[in-house]
């Protein structure tokens, strides 16, 4: 019998109710997409020009393809479903398929109709605990509207063909992608949250990402040395790691699987987790309202205690000569101010 089937006891969970995405987000994803949905209209054109063609492909290929989950095909996760969408007050639930794929993995697709779609791999080697761990995950990318503004920025990014002709364009479209693809790391981690938040299961969580990084199997893994590992990945090296580092994470959509666990360790023991579940957490009414500057201000602060944090030789070597180059800026300003210039 599939770990998915066993009985296991009704745990509450607690309702977040009309919790805004914003209580999830990095301060990183966060910054960039309270900017952008300040672009009123623009959104509704994607969506729109996305619906006419591509949407209705994906969706017209998984229903040829793949299976809909629905109350007599995969029950058990059109019932996780529900629940996760019970813990995130989500009323408009996402259409779900099960594709035949023994890889693990989930993706949501779709702007105007987001549909969420489980590899047979994740389905078969998941319990339920890790599926709706999974499940919010996919929710949460949806909620936060991630496929509608990454999608903007690829358009966007799309019109770079016509700067190569520039001198120095396609550098900077290099550095448009490398930001773009931060930016979805970033939202990964977001997305983790969101799915933390659905299932109220940390410890579920972490044996996603475990299972997640070995295929499938916990049988011969150990919580405490897979969290080292992650330790291990921060503290770094000399600075030719660091460099390394950086280069493999260049052409990174997600964050590895050690580091996801980590930073959503992190994420609990920073007491973010529980102060959510207590009731402490941004609404939606206030979404029009939220603050392009604060966001930033937000997503600046988490860059600096990330840099401040690392133990690797270059992250300290940035570290120190921010704040050294801080000093020399206040030293320099105190100098030569004029005596009737303000602070």
């Amino acid at each position: 019998m599939a770990t998915g089937d066993k009985k296991k006891p009704v745990r509450a969970r607690v309702v977040l109710t009309d919790i805004s995405s914003r209580a999830w987000e990095h301060p990183a994803d966060k910054g960039a997409l309270v900017a952008l949905r300040k672009l009123k209209g623009f959104d509704v054109l994607l969506k729109t020009m996305s619906g006419v063609f591509r949407e209705r492909a994906w969706r017209l290929t998984l229903l040829g393809s793949a299976v809909r989950v629905d109350e007599r095909q995969f029950a058990r996760l059109h019932r996780l479903l529900a629940e996760v969408g019970r813990s995130l007050d989500v009323s408009v639930l996402p259409e779900m398929y099960v594709q035949a794929d023994p890889t693990l993995s989930a993706q949501t697709v779709g702007m105007e109709r987001p549909i969420i779609m489980l590899s047979s791999g994740m389905v078969h080697h998941l319990d339920d605990d890790e599926l709706r761990f999974v499940i919010g995950h996919e929710l949460g990318h949806a909620v936060s509207g991630h496929a509608v503004y990454r999608t903007l920025l690829l358009r966007l990014l799309g019109l770079g063909g016509l700067l190569n002709a520039v001198p120095g364009g396609a550098l900077g479209i290099r550095m448009v992608t490398v930001g773009l693809l931060e930016w979805s790391r970033k939202a990964e981690l977001s997305a983790d949250r969101a799915g933390l938040l659905a299932s109220q299961d940390p410890t579920a969580a972490l044996r996603t990402h475990m299972k997640l990084a070995s295929g499938g199997t916990l049988e011969e893994l150990d919580v405490t040395s897979f969290l080292a590992q992650g330790a291990e990945y921060d503290e770094g090296g000399d600075v030719r790691e660091s460099l390394i580092k950086l280069s493999l994470l260049q052409q990174q959509s997600h964050p590895f699987a050690v580091v996801r666990a980590t930073e959503l360790r992190r994420w609990v023991d920073s007491g973010a987790y529980t102060a959510i579940l207590a009731g402490t957490y941004p609404r939606r009414e206030g979404d029009d309202d939220a603050s392009v500057s604060e966001a930033a201000q937000e997503a600046a602060a988490s860059y600096a205690i990330a840099f401040e944090r690392t133990q690797d030789t270059l992250g300290r070597l940035v570290h120190d000569l921010a704040g050294w180059m801080g000093t020399a800026s206040t030293w320099i300003n105190d100098r030569f101010r004029r005596p009737n210039e303000g602070a």
